[in-house]
């Protein structure tokens, strides 16, 4: 269990919208704030239909998943990382953005560092895994 309040290990999800380019494609953009995460040396999925994994623990790349990016780390660290994804796409010239995060914490154990969304992931998984051994 964590007592350092000051440095919470956040797991944040968040989606960016760059608004007002003239183009229905954002992927100059989620590429953009990709190369922005991959400086930062927090764990990250990346998507647009489909995504790229970052993880400074195994530098690879993986698996499917939906709309937005997963980010996890120290809390201003992850905050720094979405300020600087906006700052990196106004760069482009994207005159507006509209980003929605959801950020979850938790004190009641350790989270080991990189593995907060993968953990939860894989909790699911087991249960339903046992469920389905259940119905069979």
């Amino acid at each position: 269990m964590s007592d350092d309040k000051d440095n919470l290990y956040a797991v944040a999800d968040f989606c960016l919208i760059p608004i007002g380019t003239g183009d229905s494609s954002v992927a100059e953009y989620i590429a953009e704030c990709q190369t922005v995460l991959q400086k930062s040396g927090l764990t990250f999925k990346v998507s647009i239909y489909g995504h790229l994994e970052f993880s400074p623990l195994t530098s690879g790349f993986g698996k499917m998943h939906g709309y937005g990016t997963n980010l996890e780390g120290p809390w201003d660290d992850v905050c720094k990382a979405i300020h600087d994804c906006h700052a990196a796409v106004h760069q482009l010239g994207a005159p507006r953005i509209a980003t929605d995060i959801r950020i979850g914490t938790r004190t009641d154990r350790e989270v080991v560092t990189g593995e907060g969304n993968d953990r939860k992931v894989r909790r699911v998984e087991e249960i339903l895994a046992s469920k389905n051994e259940e119905l069979h």
